[in-house]
């Protein structure tokens, strides 16, 4: 008799319990459902960047251009100098997809050129953050870096207005082309190029045989200034920096960077003269430099 009056009991609390886990369960259920949805949402990636792969650096500049770059090439006396000179260093890179350049340097009676060629391909490791924001998150930091100057615009309108006012705007100035557009590489134009600026030099200075590099430019200075570039990939900027070497031989680098996409690409020219008291010129190096920079562009897009 008293195993029968504790059974209903027994039930009863089974019953309980299985209610208690049933209502539990329903809620649990309800929240289980609403949670996929906002982690689809949360995990959601941003789109990557357009290149995946990078080019062979070492043979992605043509001979012309090297010719044009470095005009020591064609006055080395051996082939096989000439050969390795065209070659070119591959630069020390541990990731071939992700960073890749190469070194190119050769001597010449009239100066010393080097030309690196350095590529990165920029991935982004944030599932919020796209290849492209990280790659011009590092450009603008680039930029920064290389610490270019606020630009000259004002003063270079303020001397054309004062020049037409005046009449003497000289030919010149007037003819002189836009920065934004380069003159073309190739070694003959760069040699037309320093034979009518030594034909424009002064006649009480007497022209030299390497004295091109160091005649009259017919951009102003606010032309070649470290500057923002509009005409290259995405964004661009160039540098130009003029130091020495000891107290004599003049050394110029000009910089030109720039991106596509979530590539950045940066072009060093450097040239030293071999004769004392000449200066590289400025023009002529960033015209060049550009003019590589606009091809590598093409290249990239192809």
């Amino acid at each position: 008799m008293q195993r029968k009056a504790y059974v209903p009991g027994a039930v009863a609390l089974l019953a309980a319990l299985l209610a208690g886990c049933t209502g539990g369960s329903d809620d649990g259920g309800s929240t289980d459902d609403s949670n996929p949805g906002q982690a689809g949402t949360a995990s959601a990636a941003a789109q990557p960047g357009r290149y995946t792969t990078l080019p062979e650096a070492c043979g992605v500049v043509s001979r012309s251009t090297l010719d044009a770059l470095l005009p020591g090439v064609k006055q080395l006396p051996d082939e096989t100098q000439r050969e390795t000179a065209y070659a070119g260093e591959a630069t020390l890179t541990y990731d071939t997809d992700r960073k890749v350049g190469c070194r190119w340097k050769v001597e010449s009676a009239d100066a010393t050129d080097h030309l690196l060629v350095d590529f990165e391909r920029v991935v982004s490791y944030d599932n919020a953050v796209s290849d492209d924001n990280q790659a011009e998150a590092l450009f603008a930091r680039k930029v920064t870096a290389a610490d270019l100057p606020a630009p000259a615009a004002s003063a270079t309108a303020g001397s054309a207005t004062a020049g037409s006012a005046t009449g003497s705007a000289s030919p010149s100035a007037s003819a002189s082309p836009p920065s934004s557009a380069p003159a073309p590489l190739s070694p003959s134009a760069s040699a037309s190029s320093s034979a009518s600026s030594s034909a424009s030099s002064t006649p009480s200075t007497p022209a030299s045989a390497s004295g091109s590099a160091s005649t009259s430019s017919t951009a102003t200075p606010a032309d070649l200034q470290p500057r923002l570039l509009d005409d290259l990939g995405d964004e661009a900027f160039v540098d130009d920096v003029l130091g020495s070497s000891g107290s004599t031989a003049k050394q110029r680098t000009v910089t030109v960077a720039f991106r596509t996409s979530n590539v950045i690409v940066t072009i060093e020219y450097e040239e030293q003269s071999a004769t004392v008291g000449v200066t590289p010129d400025s023009e002529e190096m960033q015209d060049k430099a550009r003019k590589l920079a606009a091809q590598l562009v093409d290249s990239l897009s192809a």
